[in-house]
């Protein structure tokens, strides 16, 4: 046999000897053991060899014997590591990550379609495809709502009904404009009773009818707070509040209110959960996500009993993010599944470190007493990074995150929503949005700054663009500044 000249001869002969000792146990093994480990199995083994972890090999190696008893190993390590890169038995995930993450859903999908082929049986975990889904649907409301279509809009609702989820109200608030824009109120007023029926946040509630109270009539809009106050009691005192100023704007008296029954409205259910969407879009979920969904084979890991954790543990701790992926393939517990999670955070995997977040946060408490909120965190986290800004603000809403968890969170949700707007061209709430990261930061970053100029400019605020634009050029003077600078003198010279 042949040795590996780049591989030590320590190396060689350890792993000779591992053969050695499992030929010992060939004898009794049952029959039933024929197969041999695939690539996922061996990525391990050959981390620890590549790295002269002798005590780590063998370890991996009475996992291997236990596991596959009738498997012999080769001794040379070359030929080792092309086994472990065979494309037969594994998928690497991450490219179509990669295309997700891009905005590439085609490109994902043909990804997807070319592993199905070439590793049969294998599929893509329920994460991917729930965020791919989710993503391309969203992709196409978003072209639908720009080209005001309400048709096209409420097609991709009824693909994706998650779309009018209370974590997207913002979705369900431009269906109604399309429907009221195509001359459809009544349709429009449906998709506001869907969502104070299940959306019951006060901030979402509130924003809501105040916009129904735009386009419905008297007793539609009485009717919607009926609703709101049979779906959340908690919220009665300020809805019976809003209901007065908004009535009195209508010229009319407020009505005494307790209960929708003592009103007279008909008794309202919250939507049971449908299989498919109806004919109207409603907001049919919960207010705050639920975990995604993880690989089925992540809910059944035990919380400890991987060997490598301590290996893995180590190797997050020093910043080795790839060293960390390739000691915990294949994760055959829940610690360190978490620690791979963060691991494949750090390297801008961010769909691998959502798939491992999602499926440690509800067990989180058996490995200890934060990692449920930790896990959680990271799930905010991977969706911020997958500019899933409305998911992430969601789940940490509902999440005790610590105090610089939560500076860190809601800065890069600030930060995001103020980009959205800007391209939305609501200069105004761009503003908004970035004068609340600055004060919650206690700085703006020089980009963000620019941003809030540019937003000041072309919401006609010249003198505020003026003054941001001068401190900045003032700071550093760059092309960009100096431009901005006689942009702006230019536009106010003409008026």
């Amino acid at each position: 046999m042949r040795a590996d000249l780049n591989a030590p001869r320590l190396k060689r002969l350890s792993l000779l000897g591992a053969a050695c000792a499992l030929a010992l146990t060939l004898a009794s093994a049952p029959a039933a053991y024929a197969q041999a480990p695939g690539p996922e199995d061996l990525r391990a083994l050959i981390y620890y060899l590549d790295h002269d972890d002798q005590r780590a090999v063998q370890a991996e190696m009475r996992r291997l014997r236990a596991q596959f008893p009738r498997w012999t190993p080769p001794g040379d390590v070359t030929d080792l590591r092309a086994m472990a890169t065979t494309t037969g038995g594994s998928v690497d995930v991450q490219p179509i990550w990669a295309r997700i993450e891009r905005n590439d859903y085609i490109g994902a999908r043909a990804l997807i379609d070319e592993a199905r082929a070439r590793v049969p049986g294998w599929a893509p975990d329920a994460e991917m495809l729930r965020v791919l889904e989710s993503n391309e649907s969203q992709a196409a409301f978003d072209e639908a709502y720009a080209r005001r279509d309400a048709n096209a809009a409420l097609a991709a609702v009824r693909r994706t009904p998650a779309l009018l989820r209370c974590d997207r109200i913002n979705n369900a608030w431009r269906m109604a404009e399309l429907y009221q824009a195509a001359g459809q109120t009544p349709n429009a007023v449906t998709t506001y009773r869907g969502v104070v029926q299940s959306c019951t946040r006060l901030s979402d509630v509130v924003p809501t009818l105040e916009k129904a109270n735009d386009i419905a009539t008297l007793d539609e809009l009485t009717q919607l707070f009926d609703v709101a106050r049979t779906a959340a009691p908690s919220n009665r005192a300020s809805l019976d509040e809003l209901e007065a100023r908004l009535r009195a704007g209508r010229g009319q008296a407020a009505r005494p209110v307790t209960t929708a029954a003592a009103a007279g409205a008909p008794a309202v259910r919250a939507p049971a959960p449908a299989a498919a969407p109806p004919a109207a879009p409603v907001a049919a979920a919960p207010s705050v996500p639920a975990p995604a969904a993880a690989p089925a084979a992540a809910g059944q890991l035990p919380v400890r009993g991987d060997g490598r954790i301590t290996q893995v543990r180590a190797l997050k701790e020093a910043g080795n993010w790839a060293g960390c992926l390739a000691a915990s393939a294949a994760p055959r517990s829940l610690d360190v599944l978490y620690e791979r999670a963060w691991c494949a955070y750090n390297l801008e995997r961010a769909g691998e470190a959502l798939a491992g977040f999602s499926a440690v946060a509800p067990r989180g408490t058996a490995l200890g007493p934060d990692v449920t909120r930790d896990a959680r965190f990271g799930m905010i986290l991977s969706y911020l990074n997958l500019q899933m800004t409305e998911e992430g603000a969601r789940l940490a809403a509902a999440t005790d995150l610590t105090r610089q968890q939560r500076i860190e969170v809601e800065s890069t949700i600030l930060d995001q929503r103020a980009v959205r707007s800007f391209h939305a061209r609501d200069y105004a709430q761009t503003a908004a949005y970035l004068n609340a990261l600055e004060q919650l930061s206690g700085s703006l970053r020089r980009d963000l700054a620019m941003l809030r100029g540019y937003a000041y400019l072309n919401g006609g605020q010249h003198q505020l663009a003026l003054a941001e634009f001068t401190r900045l050029n003032d700071a550093l003077s760059t092309e960009e500044t100096r431009s901005a600078l006689q942009s702006l003198r230019s536009i106010m010279s003409g008026l």
